[in-house]
């Protein structure tokens, strides 16, 4: 299955408890199913001194989120994506809300 989320996009979060939350995309884990997006799903956890930090203290830290529950941006506004091939054979991912393009996801056929 094609993804519609690639690094770097700018997506917006349809369902959880960030659901709203504007973010970049930091990491894709195509095995899991699974986005990392910047400020969203940030879970505490809670560190005991140890010699390489001696005062120890909570870490804070974004967890993945599923990729179903995630959507490119386009106008402040979720959106689908579309795949389409261009004559040159690149295959490109467009926005369903005004078919702008949103990026090359490889290039032409040689």
């Amino acid at each position: 299955m094609p993804r519609h989320i690639c690094k770097g996009d700018s997506v917006i979060v349809t369902s959880g408890n960030d659901r709203g939350v504007t973010g970049e995309v930091l990491r894709v884990f195509p095995s899991r199913g699974k986005v990392l997006v910047q400020g969203v799903n940030i879970r505490t956890k809670h560190m005991k001194p140890t010699q390489a930090n001696p005062q120890g203290g909570l870490l804070r830290k974004e967890m993945p989120v599923d990729l179903s529950n995630v959507s490119p941006v386009v106008d402040g506004k979720p959106s689908r994506v579309r795949f389409e091939t261009t004559k040159d054979g690149s295959k490109v991912r467009i926005a369903v809300r005004n078919g702008k393009k949103l990026h090359t996801l490889r290039g032409p056929k040689v």
